[in-house]
């Protein structure tokens, strides 16, 4: 129940990691095998949903509504977008005789603070060359 509050009230599409470091203080007999675990269980019943959009870390959702996720490639933060193709029912989906029970939208690039972060650093490299 706490690593499922946990994802509820952090939206902010953590990893197994982020959520053991997050929750092993208060919960001393916590193992990154009970958060795997849970985790797995979850996914599988579907109260969360497992994103692979980043090769290296796999992150949870606890908002299974349709929608997409953006990854930065530069912060590396993951945001909801959405989808309006994700508003369609995902169980009534067939494509060429296949069921379709699951649909998944990542898109990756440079995520809004980054790029005003960027735009800031040019401005001042432009002013300090003006002097």
């Amino acid at each position: 129940m706490s690593i499922m509050r946990y994802l509820m009230e952090h939206l902010t599409h953590p990893t197994v990691d982020e959520i053991y470091t997050a929750l092993s203080p208060e919960m001393p007999t916590l193992s990154k095998t009970t958060v795997y675990n849970t985790l797995k269980l979850l996914s599988e019943h579907g109260a969360i949903q497992t994103l692979t959009i980043d090769e290296r870390n796999t992150c949870y959702d606890a908002d299974t509504s349709p929608h997409a996720h953006f990854l930065c490639k530069r912060c590396g933060k993951i945001y909801d977008l959405p989808h309006g193709e994700t508003k369609k029912k995902v169980e009534t989906w067939e494509m060429n005789g296949h069921d379709v029970q699951e649909i998944h939208f990542y898109y990756k690039g440079i995520c809004k603070d980054c790029k005003q972060e960027d735009s800031l650093k040019q401005r001042e490299n432009r002013e300090t060359n003006k002097n």
